[in-house]
């Protein structure tokens, strides 16, 4: 007799289920067995990576979340989706079509949600992005000023000619490419010239209070003070067209702690190269024209599927400055404030423990414990080593410096 519901028998290479019921045994069943080789079987890195990015965006569209909370989920994909084409490294071609297909969909996606949804219901809320053609007379001259000031002592037009060549640009920089009619100061006819926006400027600043409509916070793009007075950056020429790019570097590091003396110069070179790794992606202003999107991937060395045409700043991470500056608490989720067990909040830490095992949830339950577990046992004389292991430091983490004091304690530190 079975005991079960549903078992399973061999007969030679194939196993047999025997289906059971109430009356006795009704038929025996040939399963197929399994091929383990078959990639049906299987999920892809890359393409399930790219899923969970997607199902981040489609957060900017839930109504549950807050309004700001939402634009936040928008500008992670743009991060998300960065670090993604940064680290892929070589990929097989048929996967690098399916990934291509779908980036280029959700991207567009990305700033259909930011132009239909999200800036619409912002302006709603009393909080604007003013494009250049919607700037007041008081608005241009603001940007006239601040362009002058700001902009013009740090800003370097690099003209492309023979005697010089297309410059090296850093990885996710702003730049735009500038199209030009006439001849500079050096008696050289126009052609094109590349502007790399300087790196020490935010990419989103606020307009003064006194400047924006009554009960609006209002915000510029560097980009758009950028466009609209190029003409100043090249005297004597006119500027036919300016269009903003963005080059994404392969950022992948492969360094093998068995081949190299010196592990921390080694990864030191290699953070440094990464700003100039072969490029993986162009994004480009909707508007560039089609020969001038083709000479940046000749440039490159990049194909048409690498190539991402937007509508909008290509930098949409830079964003994320509005969520700190906006004093707006009702459109953000409300704070929330972990708890500390009660047996953690007085004495050592040491002693606590030592009486019995505590489980900290986080994010529900603070990491400040961590952080005090570390301090303490960096001055503690019976501490003899700590050995941590860390994922994504801050850049000025209290872990880093708890165990920095540790070492310089004397005490073994891994």
């Amino acid at each position: 007799s079975l005991s079960s519901t549903d078992q399973t028998s061999s007969e030679g290479d194939m196993p047999l289920r025997i289906n059971r019921t109430p009356t006795g045994v009704q038929a025996r069943e040939a399963v197929p067995e399994t091929d383990l080789d078959d990639t049906q079987l299987y999920f892809n890195r890359e393409l399930s990576h790219l899923q969970f990015n997607i199902r981040v965006l489609e957060q900017a569209l839930d109504e549950a979340h807050p309004l700001l909370n939402r634009l936040m989920f928008l500008l992670i994909f743009s991060s998300n989706m960065d670090e993604f084409f940064e680290i892929r490294g070589r990929l097989p071609k048929a996967v690098l079509a399916e990934i291509a297909q779908t980036a280029h969909a959700q991207i567009a996606r990305q700033y259909e949600i930011l132009n239909d949804t999200l800036l619409p219901a912002l302006e709603a809320q009393g909080l604007r992005f003013r494009r250049r053609d919607q700037w007041t007379e008081d608005q241009q001259a603001w940007a006239r000023a601040f362009f002058d000031n700001e902009i013009m002592p740090v800003i370097s037009p690099i003209g492309l000619d023979p005697s010089h060549p297309f410059p090296r640009l850093v990885n996710k920089s702003l730049n735009f490419i500038v199209e030009l009619e006439g001849k500079d100061a050096f008696g050289r006819a126009g052609g094109m010239a590349i502007l790399p926006a300087p790196r020490s400027l935010p990419r989103l600043m606020s307009l003064p209070k006194e400047l924006c409509e009554e009960g609006f916070s209002e915000y510029v793009f560097l980009s758009s003070m950028i466009h609209s007075h190029a003409d100043e950056l090249f005297p004597g020429m006119r500027v036919r067209g300016c269009y903003q790019f963005r080059l994404t570097r392969n950022a992948d590091m492969s360094v093998d702690p068995e081949e190299v003396s010196d592990l921390a110069s080694a990864l030191r070179g290699e953070l440094l190269a990464r700003r100039y790794g072969s490029g993986v992606r162009l994004e480009v202003a909707d508007n560039c024209p089609e020969d001038l999107a083709s000479f940046l991937l000749h440039q490159f060395e990049l194909d048409n599927d690498d190539l991402y045409r937007v509508k909008g700043p290509v930098n949409l991470t830079r964003m994320m400055s509005v969520l700190g500056d906006v004093d707006r608490p009702e459109l953000l989720y409300r704070p929330f404030i972990p708890s500390i067990p009660k047996a953690l909040k007085t004495g050592s830490l040491f002693d606590a423990i030592a009486k019995n095992d505590i489980l900290l949830h986080h994010p529900f339950q603070s990491f400040t414990p961590i952080e005090d577990l570390l301090r303490e046992a960096a001055r503690d004389p019976h501490v003899l080593a700590v050995k941590q292991t860390l994922y994504r430091t801050g850049s000025d983490s209290p872990i880093v410096s708890a165990l920095v004091d540790a070492a310089s304690q004397g005490k073994e530190v891994t």
